[in-house]
C-alpha cells in the first residue's frame, strides 16, 4: 500500500484493461469444466494413478500467461515514482515579552490572580509561535532580563513558570521594563521586532520615563503592544506584609495608566489593550498573534522516475517460462 501511495501512472486509463483478466480466466475455467472429456469408471482405482503433479498443476501455463498480461498492462500504464521536495522558508519574528511582577499582580480580580493568569496565557502564546525567537524581561521597581531571545521555547516556558513577585524590589518601573526589552532587540536582524508589555499599574519607579523609553524604540523599527491588566472598580489586592512574609489583602481601586500605555503603543505602530478578565486577556493574545503572523514561503518540487521497465521485464520472464513449460513438461497434456 505504501508503494501505491508513492506511484503515479502516466497512462492510467490503460489500467482498465486489467478487467479483462478475470473475464478471460472465467471463460477458461468454464471451458475446461464443460468441454473437457469425461470418462466414467465404476471404480476410482483405475484413475488414481493418473492424478500426478503434472495433472494437478496443468493450469500453471495459463496462470503464468495471465500474470504476464497483468504485468504488461501495468507496464503500459507507465508507472512512475513520485518524489516530492518541499523548500520551506520561514521568516520568524523577534518578540520580547515585558512582564510586570510587582505585588499588585497578585490581585485576585483574575483567577487565581493577575500574575498566574498572565503567565498561563503568555505561555500559550509562546506555543503558538514555534518559528519565532522570543525573550522575557521582568520588571517591578527595577528590571532585568529573565531570558534573552531564543527559539528554545521549552527553556523559556520553564523560566516563565518560575516568575513570582518579590524577585526584585517592589514598584512599577514601566519605562525601565520597556527600555530593557528594547536593548534586547536593537541588534536584532529580524525584519519584524515586537515588544509586548504587560502591566497593571502606573509608573512610579525607575530612572527612565515610559514615554522616553518609547522614543528609544522608534529608530530600531520596534513595534510595541501594551496590555493593561485589571478589572474596573475595586479589586482584592495586596496592601502590606504580615510578619511571616505573607500578604495582607484589601479591596482597593484598580489604577491602570491607560493613557500612557496607549501613547506608548501609538508611538511605535502597536496597539493598547485593556484586559479586565481572564477571557479578555486570552482574546488579546490571540489578536496579537493574528496581527504578527510569521512569513512562510513554500515551494513544492516534484520529480518522477519511470518504473515501467521492471514490469515489462517480469512479464517477458513469465512468458518465457510459460513457453518452455508448455513445450516440454506440459506438452503431453496441453
Amino acid at each position: 500500500m505504501n508503494w501505491l501511495n508513492e506511484v503515479v501512472f502516466q497512462n492510467p486509463s490503460v489500467l482498465f484493461a486489467l478487467v479483462a483478466i478475470p473475464l478471460i480466466a472465467l471463460f477458461y475455467f468454464i471451458k475446461e469444466g464443460v468441454f473437457r472429456p469425461v470418462i466414467r469408471f465404476s471404480s476410482i482405482s483405475h484413475v488414481s494413478p493418473l492424478t500426478t503433479l503434472k495433472t494437478k498443476t496443468r493450469h500453471l501455463p495459463f496462470i503464468l500467461k495471465m500474470l504476464a498480461l497483468g504485468l504488461m498492462i501495468i507496464g503500459l500504464a507507465r508507472p512512475q515514482s513520485k518524489n516530492d521536495f518541499q523548500d520551506i522558508k520561514t521568516e520568524g519574528i523577534d518578540i520580547m515579552l515585558a512582564m510586570d511582577v510587582s505585588a499588585s499582580m497578585l490581585a485576585q480580580d483574575f483567577k487565581p490572580n493577575r500574575l498566574e493568569a498572565s503567565k498561563k496565557l503568555a505561555m500559550s502564546f509562546i506555543d503558538s509561535r514555534p518559528d519565532d525567537r522570543i525573550g522575557l524581561v521582568v520588571f517591578s521597581g527595577e528590571s532585568f532580563t529573565q531570558c534573552p531571545l531564543t527559539t528554545d521555547h521549552s527553556v523559556l516556558k520553564n523560566l516563565f513558570a518560575g516568575l513570582k513577585t518579590g524577585m526584585i524590589k517592589d514598584g512599577t518601573a514601566i519605562g525601565m521594563g520597556l527600555a530593557n526589552a528594547i536593548s534586547r532587540l536593537e541588534k536584532s536582524n529580524a525584519k519584524s521586532k515586537v515588544i509586548i508589555l504587560l502591566t497593571d499599574g502606573v509608573n512610579n519607579q525607575g530612572s527612565i520615563a515610559p514615554l522616553t523609553a518609547a522614543e528609544l524604540a522608534k529608530p530600531f523599527g520596534i513595534r510595541v503592544y501594551t496590555i493593561g491588566v485589571g478589572s474596573r472598580g475595586k479589586a482584592l489586592t495586596p496592601v502590606g506584609l504580615y510578619p511571616d512574609g505573607s500578604y495582607a489583602f484589601d479591596y482597593v481601586d484598580v489604577d491602570v495608566d491607560d493613557e500612557t500605555l496607549t501613547k506608548i503603543a501609538e508611538m511605535n505602530g502597536g496597539k493598547y489593550f485593556r484586559a479586565t478578565t481572564n477571557e479578555k486577556l486570552k482574546e488579546i493574545y490571540k489578536e496579537i498573534d493574528k496581527m504578527e503572523k510569521t512569513v512562510v514561503e513554500e515551494k513544492l518540487y516534484s520529480q518522477r522516475t519511470d518504473q515501467h521497465l521492471p514490469f515489462l521485464f517480469a512479464a517477458l520472464i513469465l512468458l518465457l517460462i510459460e513457453f518452455i513449460l508448455s513445450k516440454t513438461y506440459y506438452r503431453s497434456i496441453t
